[in-house]
């Protein structure tokens, strides 16, 4: 007993100053981890200075995205044998020409547009007088129409002066007279160039940097990865090949998109007879680059027109018809064949974005606010101090599975973890979704109560909670048990030769019984176990672990079991499990007793688990789901349960015998 307690006491001892260790070390993480606020103070700067320098910055955006568009056509008339030189200028050349013909046509389908809209004026005025006369039963028109007109008189009326005297005589005003001259003809040629002096001189710069940006986008790279990733060049090449590969491949792709959008909306716009159908198709081209609001805006003008054109309504429904076609197969058949969801964007991400760079460049930063935060997502991903955007904007999950399923356990609820678990079990089987997701999450939760941070009450409520969930899954349980019986037959038929990781044994005419070691949280990793061996075929129930106490363990009825399997999420509960085990050995001396030290990594090697079942006494002693069903529904005969070392027994009893005596010559007296 004395050594014992030595043992225990040096075990204590160790365990305390593994945890001051453990503590040190994470002061020491905290006291490392650099401070935010360098980074925050600088995106704050780089936004103002993106904000007052626009007149600068925005070709030059306008510039490099067109580049990532333009390079991989570049790179292709390289390979196939054309020069350098006749590459880059011939391809800018054919894109800026085809961008010049583009804009040209609008702008004359605008101008056609402006000059026939006096023509639609009594179309307008017929269906408003429609409208007015299906309402004049109720006058509910003409109820609005007052009250609109009474809230207008009210506003414009003027407020009365509060004279004390008599008012003297108005003043004569004198009368403005304007004197017109006729323009000289310099004077009228340079009204109309500077207007257009400003985008000229923009579309030029940006052709010039395109092109210089092109000739030299290898050198470009290496003063990049040199100015700022020369100490990593893996992760910068990386960085820059990722936003290359997303950018360029989101343009070419919605591009690709939008012309099969707008081709076939002009044909249609144009068969149904709404007057410059072509414009309506080009706009839609251009507008979809816009998230969200483009499709929108690109359809209310056509539905306008198509209101003002005819007299009727049949029109109008034709046309929100094509457009609702158009857009169904767009989203749901062109999109995810081409791309999908390759940004890597959030949908909200890409709203926020939308509003962001509508705010900071106008119009036109809301065209290229999509492709401008794939970038910022790219730098988030591959720098470490913008990690933060990839966390605000992507669209990658920034929680494990299993921190997932434990937050939503530490919240209460149930459901939403059901539905995750369901999601994820379409794609695993039950035993692997315990062993793989549930149990870390109850690991988290137990390591979070052995260092105080989670109390009594939202331990329990874990168990509550993850109880529910197991109950919830118990329908797929029952069909997954299906699935095990067929996959048995097919097995012995030969048609599974395939060996997985969870190809568990089956446990016909086993009985199981589950027990949780020393908590709440212990229970819960018991009933997923006995759920798993019910799958199995086994007749398996589970256990609270207050029965497993002095005066409850006589109690247990074990007549039957051919396995007593304890649940340890805690590892300190090892220390007693000898007793335990010892006890349940000798009430049911047929079963094997077994334990599942549940651990997500770090498992231990053959040697030292082979070292623990032999200390513990136990038959096996076990780290995960599959382990814990293969052992429990084995075949094997139970250990023998050793008795206590002869040499300590005639000490033992020679005291025992001592104490005796004194206590009758203690009565004597």
């Amino acid at each position: 007993m004395l050594k014992f307690s030595r043992g225990i006491d040096q075990d204590r001892a160790a365990a305390a100053g593994g945890l001051q260790q453990i503590a040190f070390a994470r002061s020491a993480a905290v006291a490392a981890q650099p401070s935010r606020l360098p980074t925050l103070v600088a995106t704050a700067a780089t936004v103002a200075v993106l904000y007052f320098a626009r007149d600068v910055f925005l070709p030059l955006a306008i510039a490099i995205l067109l580049t990532f568009a333009l390079a991989p056509l570049v790179s292709r008339l390289r390979r196939v044998g054309c020069p350098r030189s006749v590459a880059v200028v011939g391809t800018v050349t054919t894109a800026f020409l085809f961008l010049s013909a583009f804009g040209a046509v609008i702008a004359m389908q605008v101008s056609e547009v402006a000059q026939n809209l006096p023509t639609y004026q009594y179309n307008i005025v017929e269906k408003v007088r429609t409208l007015k006369e299906t309402g004049s039963e109720s006058h509910i028109l003409e109820r609005i129409g007052r009250v609109i007109e009474r809230i207008s008189t009210e506003i414009s009326r003027p407020e009365p002066e509060v004279r004390a005297s008599p008012e003297p005589a108005p003043e004569t005003q004198p009368l403005l007279v304007e004197i017109f001259s006729p323009q000289r003809p310099v004077e009228t040629l340079k009204n109309i160039i500077n207007p257009l002096l400003g985008p000229l001189a923009t579309t030029g710069l940006v052709i010039v940097v395109v092109i210089f940006m092109l000739f030299e986008r290898e050198e470009l790279r290496d003063r990049f990865i040199r100015l700022v990733g020369y100490g990593d060049l893996h992760r910068t090449t990386e960085a820059l090949q990722d936003a290359g590969a997303r950018v360029g491949r989101y343009l070419l792709m919605q591009l690709v998109v939008n012309i099969t959008y707008g081709i076939p909306l002009a044909i249609g716009l144009s068969l149904l007879g709404i007057p410059n159908a072509v414009l309506w198709g080009m706009l839609a081209i251009v507008l979809r680059f816009v998230p969200y609001i483009g499709p929108v805006i690109a359809a209310a003008l056509p539905l306008f027109l198509a209101f003002a054109a005819a007299p009727g309504w049949s029109l109008l429904v034709w046309t929100a018809a094509l457009f609702i076609v158009l857009e169904l197969v767009s989203n749901n058949v062109v999109e995810p064949w081409l791309y999908g969801s390759r940004t890597g964007l959030s949908p909200l991400a890409i709203i926020v974005a939308a509003i962001f760079w509508a705010w900071l460049w106008g119009p036109v930063g809301l065209v290229l606010s999509t492709p401008l935060t794939v970038c910022l997502v790219v730098l988030g991903r591959h720098v470490p101090q913008f990690e933060f955007l990839e966390i605000l904007l992507g669209n990658e999950p920034v929680l494990d599975p299993k921190e997932r399923l434990y937050q939503r356990l530490l919240a209460g609820d149930p459901d939403e973890a059901t539905d995750n678990a369901e999601d994820m079990l379409e794609e695993k089987y039950l035993v692997e979704f315990y062993d793989t997701v549930a149990i870390p999450a109850l690991l988290l939760a137990e390591r979070d109560r052995a260092r105080g941070a989670l109390t009594n009450a939202q331990a329990a409520q874990i168990a509550q909670s993850a109880n529910t969930l197991i109950a919830n899954l118990e329908e797929i349980a029952g069909e997954e048990e299906g699935e095990e019986e067929t996959g048995a037959q097919a097995q012995e038929n030969g048609d599974d030769d395939d060996a997985d990781e969870y190809d568990l044994p089956l446990g016909d005419g086993q009985s199981v019984l589950c027990v949780g070691g020393r908590s709440d949280l212990d229970d819960v990793a018991a009933s997923m176990l006995a759920q798993t061996l019910w799958i199995q075929g086994a007749e398996a129930a589970h256990a609270g672990h207050d029965v497993l106490k002095a005066g409850n363990i006589k109690a247990l009825k074990l007549e039957g079991r051919n396995a007593v399997v304890l649940s340890v999420l805690d590892r300190d509960f090892m220390r007693h499990a000898k007793f335990t085990v010892r006890r349940l050995k000798r009430i049911a001396p047929a079963a094997r007793i077994g334990i599942v030290l549940w651990q997500e990594d770090g498992r231990p090697d053959t040697t030292e688990r082979d070292q623990l079942v032999e200390s513990l006494q136990a038959d096996f002693v076990v780290f995960g789901m599959g382990d814990a069903v293969r052992e429990a529904l084995s075949d094997e005969l139970p250990r023998s349960l050793k008795l206590a070392h002869p040499k300590i027994a005639p000490g033992y009893a020679m005291r025992r015998s001592k104490r005796a005596d004194r206590e009758s010559t203690v009565k004597a007296d």
